[in-house]
């Protein structure tokens, strides 16, 4: 059949997936500063004060919302605007169906993990991608790492690129990005007929890679920034996302418009008047309270500098944490969490 002999191991098998993040620290006692996985599955309570004032989380969907594309058992996510360009396959993958094992149930996890056995993802991938109708297209492998990295792939690599963005013009390739936590990000140009995908987590984020994906798409094939229509998808919201102090003073001294991607922007040096109280001599005070930061906010607020329309920007408004019996989350699940995937391609 044409499925496998497009869509098997050696164009699946490239494709990594990593921890999403969910260190959030710049501490070099914990990970290097180009690495943002964690040998540690993180509490999932919250330090944050129940008090605590936090911004809600408004989708920008421009009022026509997701829709949901049930085939084969899986639910898959889309945006109108871009279902209905007739030479574009894309989708947001959820956590239903499949056949992987997980906690009872059976789930469609498209990642590579230990508590996952190869062939599963395999057939996981093999049914996501032909629900979407891609039987020939090929994955175009990514290595994520958090970088700021974006590749163009003219023909399928055959060996897979450290990067977290992709761009195409050539049909049949299939751009995929795996995410578990951090921003999935599809961007489709409809006059030049180009497509990227990119993996935005808060590395990614700081170092401004979705807008250096619409650069390169420009760069690439003359796209013009007001005709790319951009899908953010699932993601942990700024409900649930704690980062460090640090995080926030590193987004502050990059971003004017930082503030508003926090619920409370702090550097962690605020003078605590009160500080008696916890009864701690000097130079043993407990760390600063963590902030929540709000990724696809900075995303979104990325692609409108870099001049895509606000329009044609549709994002999801679902929260990784928040939506377990629908998503992928490693900040809630640790290393036995699943990976969503997100692809768009261009049809021959």
């Amino acid at each position: 059949m044409a499925l496998y002999r497009f869509l098997d191991a050696v164009y699946f098998g490239d494709v990594h997936s990593h921890s999403n993040d969910q260190d959030a620290s710049l501490l070099p006692q914990r990970r290097g500063r180009d690495s943002d996985y964690t040998d540690r599955a993180v509490s999932t309570t919250k330090t944050v004060r129940q008090n605590r004032r936090r911004k809600p989380y408004a989708s920008t969907s421009g009022g026509d919302g997701w829709t949901e594309h049930v085939s084969k058992g899986l639910r898959i996510l889309q945006v109108p605007k871009l279902a209905k360009i007739p030479w574009l396959v894309h989708g947001f993958s959820t956590r239903p169906g499949g056949v992987s094992d997980l906690e009872g149930q059976k789930v469609c996890n498209l990642g590579f993990a230990e508590w996952d056995a190869r062939e599963n993802v395999l057939e996981n991938r093999r049914r996501f991608v032909g629900a979407l109708g891609g039987d020939q297209f090929s994955l175009a492998a990514l290595k994520q790492v958090h970088s700021d990295v974006v590749h163009y792939f003219e023909i399928h690599p055959c060996d897979p690129r450290h990067g977290d963005a992709s761009v195409t013009n050539r049909p049949g390739l299939l751009l995929a990005v795996q995410t578990a936590d951090c921003v999935p990000i599809l961007l489709v140009d409809t006059r030049r007929r180009a497509v990227a995908a990119v993996h935005a987590g808060w590395r990614g984020t700081l170092r401004r890679i979705v807008m250096k994906a619409v650069g390169k798409m420009t760069m690439q094939f003359g796209s013009r920034a007001a005709d790319i229509l951009a899908a953010l998808g699932p993601a942990i919201g700024g409900c649930c996302y704690e980062v460090g102090t640090e995080v926030a003073v590193e987004f502050q001294s990059q971003f004017s418009g930082a503030p508003e991607w926090f619920d409370e922007l702090r550097t962690g040096d605020e003078p605590n008047p009160l500080q008696w109280l916890n009864m701690k001599p000097p130079g043993h005070q407990p760390p600063p309270r963590n902030v929540l930061l709000d990724l696809r906010k900075a995303n979104r607020s990325q692609l409108l500098a870099a001049g895509v329309r606000p329009c044609n920007i549709h994002a999801s408004d679902l929260c990784t944490a928040c939506r377990r019996d629908l998503l992928f989350s490693y900040r809630k699940e640790g290393p036995r969490s699943g990976r969503l995937m997100a692809v768009i391609g261009i049809r021959a």
